[in-house]
């Protein structure tokens, strides 16, 4: 389902000659067809990955572009971060509604609960439970960051 949203996507950013969101589609299209090749080798069939596969790869794009971002900040060139921000834009609407930062930390709070998480050597666990239950709806980077605060 989400595989037809992008080249939906795709054909009608083409036809509006909107040249950000064609290349960032492209981009993600094209990393989508090298996840189907890796898939068919590991697993051997056609179907290709699926949208929770296809979630994780839009948010490793975003945590990558926002990497750059800083990088371009850093190094004076705003004209090529802006370029980044407006490929994020472009991402995002592929993504379900993400979880407010109360929501998150009331995730972050029912999973060490759920998994009896004592110390930060349960970080682990409670961080694959998390991915696997909020994959695409959560910025896992402040989720660990909450896990690691209240285990440490």
């Amino acid at each position: 389902m989400l595989r037809s949203k992008l080249n939906d996507a795709l054909k009608h950013s083409l036809k509006n000659k909107d040249k950000i969101a064609v290349s960032t589609l492209r981009l993600i299209l094209a990393a989508l067809k090298d996840r189907d090749i890796a898939h068919r080798t590991v697993d051997a069939d056609d179907d290709g990955v699926g949208d929770p596969e296809i979630l994780k790869l839009l948010q490793s794009m975003i945590k990558q572009r926002k990497d750059s971002i800083d990088a371009y900040l850093k190094g004076g060139r705003k004209d090529l971060a802006d370029n980044e921000a407006e490929e994020i834009e472009v991402i995002r609407r592929f993504l379900p509604e993400q979880m407010s930062t109360k929501e998150v930390s009331d995730a972050v709070e029912d999973v060490i609960t759920k998994t009896g998480a004592k110390s930060i050597k349960d970080m682990g666990a409670v961080m694959g439970v998390l991915r696997t239950d909020y994959s695409g709806r959560m910025d896992f980077s402040s989720a660990s960051s909450l896990v690691k605060k209240k285990l440490g």
